[in-house]
């Protein structure tokens, strides 16, 4: 599904972890995305910082202290409240509730076969010793989705597996009270994959790995950055033909480099030979340049008056709590828990 698909009739629910400020795998995977699509149909932006907590529940501030971080990256970056719902997951109670109702729709083997769950265990090295909030946090996730009727969320092809998992507790949720209650959701895929590369080229970017370019990085941040950034390991001298596939660096311009055709003549000129590293890297660094120092500027005035910004926390909370306690009476009434 492209962007170009989405109506206004489409609801669309996607966050982030407030574990940390955001990046450029934030940035292609989601945040360009939502700034264009928020003049076309409903969307809720959450703070996920309940779900931020299931694996970080010995470091409390640094999940709450990122949610006014997070909230500075969506603004920065163009973000309008008065058109996206922006929230703090844990200040909307509703979520939970659903949640608890989910878990009775799915089994423990069945969210330990979860793809995704499966590889950010080993990620994290839990083996057995799984936080139980962790693990069943799909059912959460299922909860946020539903809780706002989302047609639309916005994710990797690593979360797919996420979206499939809410959609089959809502078929059976649907199916328990005979009636639908709830509404599947589709899985939108940024053109550019799933995951953009971090500056090491070994995975993918990722705050917990320490291979990000944050979106708020400085000049001199984004020019070492690029320097860093892996290329073809057996590109020796400038006259050598080079190797575009697994290069990091093009992997950044086909992401970012406004000019297609530019990118795609440096890939023919690499492929054959004669074009040295430093040139590709300096087209990467000017475009780079450009693309961040509006959106670090923008980060610094928002930053100036914190007030502003949790207000408008403050209020975008409260329309996102309204629109869950509808669903969650919705729910309640189909399993016959409106006793009065």
């Amino acid at each position: 599904m492209k962007p170009s698909d989405i109506t206004s009739q489409d609801i669309i629910l996607t966050g982030d972890r407030t574990t940390g400020s955001l990046h450029l795998g934030h940035y292609v995977g989601s945040l360009r995305n939502r700034v264009l699509l928020q003049d076309r149909c409903q969307q809720f932006l959450l703070l996920a910082d309940a779900q931020a907590l299931t694996d970080n529940m010995g470091n409390y501030l640094k999940v709450r202290d990122n949610v006014l971080q997070v909230a500075l990256d969506y603004l920065a970056v163009g973000i309008d409240p008065a058109k996206s719902t922006i929230f703090i997951q844990s200040l909307v109670p509703e979520l939970t509730e659903l949640a608890s109702y989910y878990l009775n729709l799915v089994t423990v083997s069945r969210l330990e076969r979860n793809p995704t769950i499966k590889d950010e265990i080993k990620q994290r090295g839990y083996e057995r010793d799984i936080p139980a909030g962790f693990l069943t946090y799909p059912a959460a996730q299922a909860a946020d989705i539903t809780a706002f009727k989302a047609t639309i969320v916005p994710v990797g092809e690593d979360q797919i597996p996420m979206i499939e998992q809410t959609n089959e507790i809502v078929r059976r949720f649907n199916a328990s009270v005979e009636k639908p209650v709830l509404v599947e959701a589709k899985a939108m895929v940024p053109e550019v994959g799933a995951r953009l590369p971090g500056i090491d080229g070994k995975a993918k970017m990722s705050k917990s790995l320490g291979n990000t370019l944050t979106l708020s990085a400085s000049a001199d941040e984004i020019r070492q950055a690029v320097k860093m950034m892996y290329t073809d390991p057996n590109h020796l001298r400038v006259s050598d033909p080079g190797q575009v596939e697994g290069n990091v660096v093009f992997s950044y311009l086909d992401a970012f480099h406004p000019n297609i055709e530019l990118v795609k003549r440096l890939k023919d000129h690499y492929r054959l030979g004669g074009l040295g590293d430093s040139v590709i890297k300096q087209h990467l660094e000017e475009c780079l340049q450009e693309l961040l120092a509006p959106i670090r500027q923008r980060r610094e005035e928002y930053a100036r008056d914190p007030a502003a910004v949790l207000a408008m926390l403050k209020e975008g909370t409260a329309r996102a709590r309204q629109v869950a306690a509808v669903t969650l009476s919705e729910v309640k009434a189909a399993m016959g828990l409106n006793y009065y």
